[in-house]
């Protein structure tokens, strides 16, 4: 089978989604279409269910990821054997969210790029809670994330930066935050909260310890999303420092006084254990390592 067929299959089995995908690849959904039921054709089995709303792998489809990430894996070292010993050559796959790629990534990148130009880098930004599931899926080789309070004994996990959570009000709208003896009552003020991710775990710490029932007006994806939530109005809502100095809606907001402290998240650079045996990975992790 034809290897960019395979790097067109297994990016489309991480994103789920057939115009991602051919934006991203630079092919046309059309002709996306049409690798895929060509794929199907020569395995005789269906890789995927899709219908207007969503996209999922079938169970012959799982399986040929695995196949795919086995392929793609030999490949990538048949390459690194191939190349000179002293210039790096091939791709790095990179997964972070829109405000890592502003505030960290730059500066280990500059230096990466200076030592191995001829390296090609492949940065996909989404939902920084995604991050260590695209790592677990083998869908980039290495990410930027915040690390969790268990992080797994196939990862490793290095510190970059620390930023400390903080709940956030609009400016607009003061009535939104409801007080009881001159206090928030969190049982009537509208929560904006994560659907997922590690923010949703500190709120549900919190909450459990707190032991009363939250007043939740909605659950989105992504901090990005609950920042502009929290400026339209909607309720208040836990983000990261960092992501709101780089938001847009920046000054539409502002961060409340006298909350509930919450631990502060620890950003870093994470890849799987194994992945270190891949030069480019590895010079990545060393370049971090000069921090």
């Amino acid at each position: 089978m034809d290897i960019r067929n395979l790097k067109l299959f297994r990016h489309l089995a991480g994103t789920l989604h057939f115009s991602r995908t051919s934006q991203a690849c630079y092919i046309t959904p059309s002709a996306l279409t049409r690798v895929i039921q060509r794929l199907e054709s020569e395995l005789g089995k269906k890789l995927f269910i899709r219908d207007n709303r969503s996209v999922e792998l079938t169970p012959a489809g799982i399986a040929f990821k695995k196949y795919s990430d086995d392929v793609l894996g030999r490949w990538v070292r048949l390459h690194d054997e191939l190349s000179a010993e002293d210039i790096l050559e091939g791709e790095l796959s990179l997964y972070c969210s829109v405000t890592a790629a502003y505030g960290i990534l730059p500066d280990i990148m500059a230096k990466y790029r200076k030592a191995h130009p001829r390296v090609r880098i492949l940065l996909e930004t989404g939902d920084a809670a995604k991050a260590l599931a695209r790592l677990s899926t083998q869908d980039t080789d290495m990410a930027i994330a915040a690390l969790p309070d268990f992080l797994s004994k196939d990862f490793v996990f290095k510190a970059l930066s620390e930023t400390p959570l903080v709940f956030i009000a609009p400016l607009q709208y003061p009535e939104i935050l409801i007080k009881k003896a001159g206090r928030i009552d969190w049982e009537q003020t509208p929560l904006i909260i994560p659907d997922y991710g590690l923010s949703r775990d500190r709120i549900d710490q919190w909450l459990t310890k707190e032991n009363f029932l939250p007043n939740i007006y909605s659950q989105v994806a992504g901090n990005e999303a609950i920042i502009v939530m929290v400026s339209l109005g909607c309720g208040i809502g836990l983000i990261p420092r960092m992501v709101l100095e780089k938001s847009p809606f920046f000054d539409r907001v502002r961060i409340l006084e006298q909350t509930p402290e919450m631990p502060p998240f620890v950003i870093g650079l994470c890849t799987r254990k194994k992945n270190l045996a891949n030069p480019r990975v590895k010079s990545l992790w060393s370049i971090a390592n000069e921090k």
